[in-house]
């Protein structure tokens, strides 16, 4: 009787010594991934009002901005900086001012060119682990969550995105890669950068 009591009492010290971090489960790797600093970091667009070169007033963004009736541009002469012609006077509408007024007021003193946070990630869920001994391959899916009015015109909202990221065994436990790696075993910077969209 003592010889089982002493054996479970052994038992249940070993147990509590391997703590939590030992065992990589979905769970852990899902908290590990979404408390990661390059997960957590926003998406940012940066508007430049004023003069533009053509390539900057006709890209993707400046386009839905200009669908929304959020910015208008008026045909002007270029500089010897700003190239190729034509180039184009950006400016805020007065709907425009409305929208960014709260976006871009912590900014300070008013200049021509603003950072503005469009989406958070959420983190939707890990799809598997790629066990290989003290490294592992992480797959997980994730989408944007527009953080206000400009995010959700500008975000690509409900795609879900498909990355891996490798995970590292260290005597306190795994710990997400950070930085940039090969593809296997790489880091949370470029799995968020190679990300795909999900089927």
């Amino acid at each position: 009787m003592r010889t089982k009591l002493w054996l479970a009492l052994a038992l249940c010290l070993l147990l509590c010594a391997c703590g939590y971090r030992d065992f990589l489960t979905r769970r852990l790797a899902a908290e590990l991934i979404s408390s990661s600093a390059a997960f957590k970091a926003p998406q940012q667009f940066f508007l430049r009002t004023g003069l533009v070169s053509n390539t900057e007033y006709t890209r993707p963004e400046y386009l839905v901005l200009l669908r929304r009736g959020w910015i208008t541009g008026a045909t002007a002469p270029c500089t010897a900086e700003i190239s190729p012609p034509p180039c184009w006077d950006i400016a805020l509408t007065p709907i425009g001012v409305e929208t960014f007024r709260e976006l871009i007021a912590s900014q300070g003193t008013p200049h021509q060119y603003f950072s503005i946070t469009t989406a958070q990630r959420q983190l939707v869920s890990v799809t598997g682990i790629t066990k290989g001994g003290n490294s592992v391959d992480v797959d997980f899916t994730w989408k944007w969550n527009p953080a206000n009015e400009v995010g959700a015109a500008l975000t690509q909202a409900g795609v879900v995105f498909k990355s891996t990221v490798g995970f590292r065994h260290y005597d306190d436990g795994w710990r997400v890669v950070e930085g940039s790696a090969v593809k296997t075993n790489q880091g949370i910077d470029d799995a968020l950068k190679d990300a795909q969209p999900a089927q």
